[in-house]
């Protein structure tokens, strides 16, 4: 069986796999040599979905070695992949710690996620990766992007909906890691300004924080949007995922 899978952090690429999902999980964490270790995102996605993807060329190399190893990884794209994906080819949504753990999110199809906020923090993920504040609710946003009148837009993206901490009670935030730790300042002063009478509804706050992203600092989830449509893959609470995979939630330092 080949399985199709669209990497969106650290990079964007179409890969087909023999190794199901948990195994091509770890072995792209992993790797198959000692000292590698690296945190990615990728989706599930339906084959045959689009017509610029070459489906035959998987289907011709991503086959059974001759001793029975399974072939890891056949990368099919690695430029402008996400655009071409109908949403509806996107299944479910795995988050893999960099000791090769995954937690499996499906999909919601409704989209509209549960955040009621009145500002909110984007860490864009595919296909550019700044940090943006904005009082636009995740569906406002994801349309302000891709339909919006300005000259910068994005045929498709995906985006997680961060948590925003207290910032007049730093010490009891909860558990964030250092995400907050860099130029804290000018994350305010960007806050304040989208709150202003004449300010803007987004703002970006940094073109480089996917680096220090982390799944601590997940809120409602992660989302994925394309034209008019969108869809979430939304995030476990705490007590949820100790019943779902206390494991996992260790090793992405959340517990």
């Amino acid at each position: 069986m080949i399985y199709y899978y669209l990497t969106v952090y650290p990079m964007e690429a179409l890969i087909a796999s023999q190794l199901e999902p948990k195994k091509f999980a770890s072995y792209m964490a992993l790797g198959s040599r000692k000292g590698s270790a690296e945190q990615l995102i990728f989706i599930t996605v339906k084959p045959d979905c689009t017509k610029n993807i070459d489906w035959e060329h998987a289907k011709e190399h991503c086959k059974t070695k001759s001793d029975g190893t399974l072939k890891n990884s056949v990368y099919l794209s690695v430029y402008r992949v996400l655009e071409h994906i109908p949403l509806e080819a996107l299944e479910t949504c795995y988050l893999v710690t960099r000791d090769g753990l995954s937690l499996a999110i499906e999909k919601d199809n409704s989209g509209k996620g549960k955040t009621q906020a009145p500002f909110h923090l984007y860490q864009e993920i595919c296909p550019v990766s700044p940090l943006a504040v904005s009082t636009l609710h995740p569906t406002e946003f994801a349309d302000h992007i891709i339909n919006g009148n300005g000259k910068i837009s994005l045929p498709a993206m995906i985006f997680a909906d961060m948590q925003v901490i207290d910032f007049d009670d730093m010490k009891n935030s909860g558990n964030v890691g250092g995400f907050y730790d860099h130029n804290i300042e000018h994350l305010k002063e960007c806050l304040l300004q989208i709150q202003s009478a004449e300010g803007k509804k987004t703002k970006i706050v940094d073109r480089s924080y996917a680096s220090r992203f982390t799944y601590q600092v997940i809120g409602t989830g992660i989302f994925a949007a394309r034209g008019k449509e969108m869809v979430c893959f939304p995030m476990p609470s705490h007590d949820e995922l100790k019943k779902i995979d206390y494991d996992w939630g260790r090793s992405a330092l959340i517990f």
